[in-house]
This record gives C-alpha cells, sequence and structure tokens, in this order.
C-alpha cells in the first residue's frame, strides 16, 4: 500500500513537473519570434537599430519567413536631441511563436511581466522555447562555448534606460566603448532575467564573448505573414 502511494505521488509529480514546461501544439502557427543564429561579428556595432532589424530579415528571409516585416528586440537611449526608443515599442503586439511552435507569449504585459497576476504566470522564454530562426537551440550556460548573452540595451519593462549611463554601445554603432544591458534566453546564471540580467564587460566582439555571448539578439514579426 505504501508502495503504490508513492508510486501515485511520483506520476503525478512527473505530470505536474511536465506541464511546466512549454510544449508546442500540434499544429504550429508562423514563426514570428527567433533568436539570431548568428551576430553581425562586430561586438556592439550593429549598425544602429536599421542594421540590426536589416539582420533579422536576413535570417528570416533565409529561413522562408521574409513575407513578414522583422525588428530587433533592442532599446536606444535619448541622444543628441533624439528621444529614446522601447524595444518593447517595437515588436507588434503579439502572441508570439518560434520556429517549432512554441508560445513565448500572448501580449506585451505577459512577455514583460506587466502586472502582478501576469508576472506569477509570465512568459514562456527559455532554453527549450527561445529557438533560432532554423529552430535550433541556442548554447546556453554548461554548453562550451556559452552564448546565453542577449543584447536587449533595455530595462526588465523593455523601456530604454535614462539615467545617463551607457547601456547600449552607443546606440548600437559601437565596437569599442561603452557597454550593453543583456539578457539570458536560457533564463539560467546568477541573474536569470531574459531582458536585463546584467551589463557586458565592453562593446567588442571579445568583451561580448568573454562576458557569455556572441552579438546574438531576439527578433520579432511585427505583422502577420504576408502583410
Amino acid at each position: 500500500m505504501r508502495f503504490l502511494k508513492v508510486s501515485l505521488f511520483l506520476g503525478w509529480f512527473a505530470q505536474f513537473v511536465f506541464a511546466q514546461q512549454p510544449q508546442p501544439p500540434q499544429s504550429a502557427p508562423p514563426m514570428n519570434f527567433f533568436v539570431t543564429s548568428v551576430g553581425l561579428g562586430k561586438g556592439g556595432d550593429l549598425g544602429g537599430l536599421a542594421g540590426a532589424d536589416q539582420h533579422c530579415q536576413r535570417l528570416a528571409a533565409a529561413a522562408g519567413a521574409g513575407d513578414r516585416t522583422w525588428h530587433a528586440y533592442l532599446s536606444t537611449q535619448a541622444k543628441d536631441g533624439q528621444p529614446g526608443v522601447n524595444a518593447r515599442d517595437r515588436i507588434g503586439g503579439g502572441p508570439w511563436y518560434s520556429a517549432k511552435g512554441f508560445r513565448i507569449a500572448r501580449d506585451l504585459a505577459e512577455l514583460h511581466g506587466d502586472t502582478l497576476e501576469v508576472a506569477r504566470v509570465g512568459n514562456t522564454l527559455t532554453k527549450t522555447s527561445a529557438l533560432d530562426e532554423k529552430g535550433n537551440p541556442v548554447k546556453g550556460v554548461g554548453e562550451m562555448p556559452n552564448q546565453h548573452d542577449m543584447l536587449t540595451g533595455s530595462q526588465a519593462d523593455g523601456r530604454a534606460f535614462t539615467d545617463g549611463m551607457d547601456h547600449t554601445c552607443n546606440n548600437w554603432t559601437s565596437s569599442g566603448e561603452g557597454s550593453a544591458m543583456l539578457g539570458h534566453h536560457d533564463r539560467d546564471g546568477l541573474y536569470s532575467s531574459w531582458n536585463a540580467a546584467h551589463a557586458s564587460r565592453g562593446c567588442s566582439q571579445q568583451n561580448l564573448v568573454s562576458t557569455g555571448g556572441a552579438g546574438l539578439f531576439y527578433c520579432f514579426a511585427v505583422n502577420a505573414p504576408g502583410r
């Protein structure tokens, strides 16, 4: 009898744990989110937001998803009379799905945990679901090389910093001086935020690699296929 109770408990626990993991639907919707499979190779110099968006568009097109408009999840900071740009304002309204149909989040509020209620549930962005445009997982903590650092330049709510410090490698034009706020696509490490885990050591490609990244970032489609 005791053995039966233990077996039932273990079976229930296994089902509970499995239920918490993001599961792809049987009929996968079109991909409208991915992690870049490769960076631009110039550290934090992405050619500004326009260059980063073009990189997303090229990778998406090569993966057969070029029929929608893609934007990089990156913020910029107010400078030289120009206002800052919030990453959350660049990516549409959701829902977002990865290449294998994992739903990342229903909307902006769920993606960023805007309220206590949605923050308790949170988005489903993890190493399992945060795939590149080809549907492949991106190397994280415990793998070689670790590439879990994602360029975002954003605060946890998806908005730009306003403290006067550089969090965007000079608005994504520097491969030398400056720093960039990073997120962890695998939600692993001392700081587990997907979009605001810690700052990079610098903006060179070498510095990004030594921090635990490769100059990768998130891409979101801002419209539906064919629009």
